[in-house]
């Protein structure tokens, strides 16, 4: 009985029960609620995701692609590969299979050149639609144009840093690749270094140890949005990727996504590529610290590669033997190299990129991977004003129009300039640049005047000079015959486009006549010509002759 009871009051607790029509039915309505929700999220994030595509904070799967496929290529193309696994001599017999391995060698060289080339002289892929998509193509198209014409490639001792795919220092690898041209190998440089001969070589200023933990780190196209910066109404700098005005100052760290407070847990980039984070606070101070001693210890050995010894060494007038322009570039860029140095690089679109040096790790190539900029140089901001520039880096050594060109894009584009001071170090390198060019032209003149006199007075000596100076390979003679035609076409043209040659043409074909022929003609040809067009003289406003009639006559 009582278990009849509980269990009358447990169905009257629990409800009537379902059918199985009703429970599909429930079912049903749980799996096209889940399905809306789904639908609602996919749409939100496709929203999300298409806004950051056209802020250019993100890439689309086609951007992904592109760019695996482009850096794989460069690898690819950097890749150090032995001569052992290259066809010899005892590999190929007949004199055509020699010419196609000669060949085929030499094509592969050329592939690699060209693929560095595209790099090197390259820029951002990224498009204008991404980021401007509302101005005006043409215009876009022109300014593009201008300042493709001023872009600066990475200094040129700097291409092996960019070549090699550890990125080690170029500084340090400049080292070793002294050493490797010495040597006697036939290897190539990377691989002499590392699996060759030369991978137990010890260079006495730059260790293993010191060469192979300083790696620079080049950013991605996605890592790169991390330090674009935009400008506000107000004309202040923002970070792209949330917002925040910029704060150069030493409260903030490099981070794997970019720039951060410092007391934020985001894991450090490691020069090396390992991550360093701190969950606890005193593992964060103490890798903070450690951080800072590091890098104060690689400014004063970066330093150290802008010293000249010999003037260092040198005491008194004899210092005036070493000084150069190099010389006192050098002595700038290594006062550049301090702790807590914020640098910027403007690529050729103009868009400023903001990142913390930290020397041999993070460096003004690092924002374009070795790419064409338009600008490069140090930066202060407070509060998103702009407070400080200076157009110093030893990567790119862009001249001072380039600086010139970028203050004013930064002005055109609203930037609030009004407390910017511009670092000393423009006025020197102005002046080293009028120094430069005038000694240049200088040494042309002397030049030039020299090869005038032995021209004159030894003829033949000057005529074996030219002939040893040219190149005896049969492309280059052709070449050199190529030339000479084009310039023998083209002088004839300006001959043929001369006053007195036009002049001379007509007198000897008798088109040219007396000054009192001319005369005559010229007095027949107005005597033919009518005095004025009808309708547009004088007598046109005159009414035509007629009788005056009585004003009762009608």
């Amino acid at each position: 009985m009582s278990e009849r009871v509980a269990g009358e009051q447990s169905s009257q607790h629990d409800g009537p029960a379902q059918t199985p029509s009703e429970a599909q039915s429930v079912a049903h309505h749980g799996s096209k609620e889940q399905e809306q929700a789904a639908q609602l999220i996919q749409k939100n994030y496709r929203g999300y995701r298409e806004r950051r595509q056209l802020e250019g904070m993100g890439l689309d799967a086609n951007s992904r692609w592109s760019e695996a496929l482009r850096e794989a290529r460069w690898r690819n193309a950097t890749k150090p590969v032995p001569r052992s696994e290259r066809p010899t001599r005892e590999t190929v017999t007949t004199p055509e299979q020699q010419s196609r391995a000669a060949s085929d060698a030499a094509r592969q060289n050329w592939k690699r050149v060209g693929e560095i080339a595209r790099r090197a002289g390259g820029d951002d892929p990224i498009d204008d639609d991404e980021i401007d998509g509302d101005d005006d193509q043409r215009t876009r198209a022109e300014q593009k144009a201008e300042r493709e014409k001023t872009a600066k490639m990475m200094d040129l001792q700097y291409f092996l840093e960019m070549v090699d795919q550890k990125h080690r220092y170029g500084s340090n690898l400049r080292a070793y690749h002294d050493q490797w041209k010495k040597s006697e190998t036939n290897e190539n440089f990377f691989y002499w270094l590392d699996q060759g001969h030369g991978k137990d070589f010890e260079h006495p200023t730059v260790s293993r140890e010191r060469l192979e933990k300083e790696q620079v780190r080049y950013l991605s196209r996605e890592e790169r949005m991390q330090y674009l910066v935009k400008i506000d109404d107000e004309g202040r700098l923002r970070w792209a990727k949330n917002g925040e005005r910029l704060n150069t100052t030493v409260e903030f760290k490099d981070s794997i996504n970019g720039i951060v407070p410092k007391d934020d847990s985001t894991p450090a980039y490691a020069p090396a590529g390992r991550l360093e984070s701190g969950p606890s606070h005193d593992r964060r101070n103490s890798t903070d610290s450690s951080n800072s001693e590091s890098s104060a210890e690689h400014s004063d050995v970066e330093g150290e590669h802008y010293v000249n010894h010999d003037l260092k060494q040198s005491k008194g007038l004899a210092k005036i033997k070493y000084v150069s322009a190099a010389t006192v570039l050098n002595h700038l860029l290594r006062g550049s190299v301090k702790p807590n140095s914020w640098i910027f690089v403007a690529d050729t679109q103009f868009r400023l990129y903001v990142g913390i040096k930290q020397s041999g790790a993070f460096q003004h190539s690092s924002f374009l991977h070795g790419a064409r900029i338009s600008a490069a140089g140090l930066i202060k901001i407070k509060d998103g004003q702009l407070r400080r520039l200076s157009p110093l880096s030893g990567h790119y050594r862009p001249p001072t129009k380039n600086f010139r060109a970028f203050v004013h894009s930064l002005k055109d584009n609203g930037v609030d300039m009004s407390h910017v001071s511009i670092s000393r170090s423009y006025a020197v390198l102005v002046g080293l640049e009028a120094y430069v060019k005038t000694r240049r032209k200088i040494k042309h003149g002397v030049e030039h005047a020299h090869n005038a006199e032995t021209r004159i007075m030894h003829p033949e000596e000057y005529q074996k000079k030219i002939e040893e100076s040219q190149d005896k390979s049969k492309s280059a003679q052709k070449e050199r015959q190529l030339l000479a035609a084009h310039n023998e076409k083209q002088e004839a043209e300006k001959r043929e486009r001369s006053w007195r040659h036009k002049l001379w043409r007509r007198i000897r074909h008798g088109s040219v006549t007396s000054k009192d022929e001319l005369d005559v003609r010229v007095k027949e040809k107005k005597h033919k010509e009518p005095l004025s067009k009808a309708g547009l003289d004088v007598e046109s406003g005159i009414p035509p002759d007629g009788k005056r009639i009585p004003l009762g006559s009608s």
